[in-house]
């Protein structure tokens, strides 16, 4: 995958793309040598591919299929998983069982895919049985959950390899740099030529119609909605942010929520809580006291 690796220079920054965890991903290098350039770029793919092979529910040779494939049984994770779980843990109890690693099952029934293809509540009432983090045993390193349920990191995945990556370049870039995960991103310091990072906030209408823009010097913004993955049927449409309780898209949830955070997966983590929240996203937002962006 490493022939997939772009590497251009706009101005005084390097900016490197590729692909990873289902998205576009660029890494912003402010710096001189395209050789430098070149090496740390490579080394944050291999780091993204690196987490994406440890977390992915699609592969067959990783700790998650292990874990959804062990009937019950218990499985010993090691030292990073453990991290993971310990955090899936915090935000479950956090949010009252709102984010819920184990509600990935419903992917089962919804497919958001632009169609109509809404699912009757026969198909997703069975689910509903093999979802639930209270069911789940975690002593660790020793993890076990009922014969049929399942984990899905991928909610908290993507936003974990934007830190490790950008904490990886901070230690080993002399400039600023920037990290974007499919519009999930993270500044280590504003670059001297402009004194800060020029983002766009996509809107609903897609990826090439930014809804706002903003002046970024350092930290984290993460943006959670429904521009591509939805479902539209006779004039409704239904975001894949689900509750996992009900198993059903949230009502009244807003278009996209952005959230500026310290980190990637903390900004993350409150962005896709603010959807789950429903009609009281920026009341929940506020009660934080997050700075955040809100499309309704």
């Amino acid at each position: 995958m490493k022939d997939t690796l772009r590497l251009e220079q706009r101005g005084p920054i390097w900016v490197g793309e590729f692909r990873a965890m289902a998205s576009p991903c660029e890494v912003h290098l402010e710096l001189r040598s395209k050789k430098l350039a070149r090496q740390l770029v490579t080394q944050a793919q291999n780091e993204a591919l690196r987490v994406e092979r440890l977390f992915s529910r699609y592969r067959s040779d990783n700790v998650v299929h292990r874990i959804n494939t062990a009937g019950g049984k218990p499985v010993t994770v090691d030292e990073e998983t453990a991290r993971m779980l310990d955090f899936a843990d915090t935000c479950f109890h956090a949010s009252n069982g709102l984010f819920d690693v184990t509600s990935g099952v419903l992917r089962e029934a919804w497919t958001f895919d632009g169609s109509d293809n809404v699912p009757s509540a026969a198909q997703i009432e069975p689910l509903l049985a093999r979802i639930g983090w209270q069911r789940v045993s975690w002593n660790r390193p020793h993890f076990s959950m009922p014969a049929g349920m399942q984990i899905d990191l991928g909610g908290i995945g993507k936003e974990y390899a934007v830190d490790r990556v950008l904490l990886m370049l901070r230690e080993r870039c002399p400039g600023a740099c920037l990290v974007n995960f499919g519009g999930d991103l993270h500044a280590s310091k504003p670059p001297q030529a402009t004194g800060a990072w020029s983002v766009g906030i996509e809107s609903r209408q897609g990826e090439d119609d930014a809804s706002a823009s903003l002046q970024l010097q350092r930290g984290a913004l993460t943006t959670s909605g429904d521009a591509r993955r939805y479902l539209l049927k006779e004039g409704v449409r239904y975001s894949h942010v689900l509750d996992p309780m009900t198993g059903w898209p949230v009502v009244g949830a807003p278009a996209a929520v952005t959230v500026a955070g310290n980190t990637c997966i903390e900004a993350g983590i409150m962005s896709t809580l603010a959807l789950l929240h429903g009609a009281d996203a920026e009341a929940f937002l506020e009660r934080h006291k997050a700075h955040f962006w809100v499309q309704r």
